[in-house]
């Protein structure tokens, strides 16, 4: 059973946290671990696309099919969907996922796993971006083992 470690980057926009959450998990499956989980360019923002999309991929990782789950930008949108909610809060495996940096209304999920004991945040960065690549893939592995 994986470790149940999440590692979260909070997003800030136009900063390349898809860009690098990517790298991430090409790092992750050149290692050979399964991933899968989705990225905000793949679906629009509409809870019955978002989760024709996302809710079979959500079965696969209760299953235990895979060893890292990818949810790039836990915002509103997971909010309103149960099955994100559940996930995150029954998953055995470990997740990878952006979340959004505090200001103005605080989201309550978003608030929920920032302050897990088993979330491992990132501030990314323009200029962190780059050298912070080695410390991500660090605490996924670390998560995975």
């Amino acid at each position: 059973m994986a470790n149940d470690c999440k590692t979260q980057c909070p997003p800030l926009l136009g900063v390349g946290q898809t860009t690098l959450v990517k790298k991430v998990c090409d790092a992750v499956v050149s290692a050979g671990v399964s991933v899968c989980g989705f990225y905000t360019e793949e679906y629009v923002v509409c809870l019955q696309s978002f989760e024709s999309l996302a809710l079979p991929l959500f079965r696969d990782m209760r299953e235990g099919c895979r060893r890292l789950f990818v949810i790039d930008e836990i915002r509103k949108m997971e909010l309103f969907s149960r099955a994100v909610r559940q996930t995150l809060d029954a998953s055995s495996c470990s997740i990878l996922g952006t979340i959004p940096v505090p200001k103005g209304k605080p989201l309550a999920l978003v608030e929920e796993v920032r302050s897990r004991q088993d979330v491992k945040i990132f501030m990314i960065t323009k200029e962190t971006r780059d050298v912070i690549f080695d410390d991500i893939v660090s605490a996924v592995q670390e998560c995975l083992n």
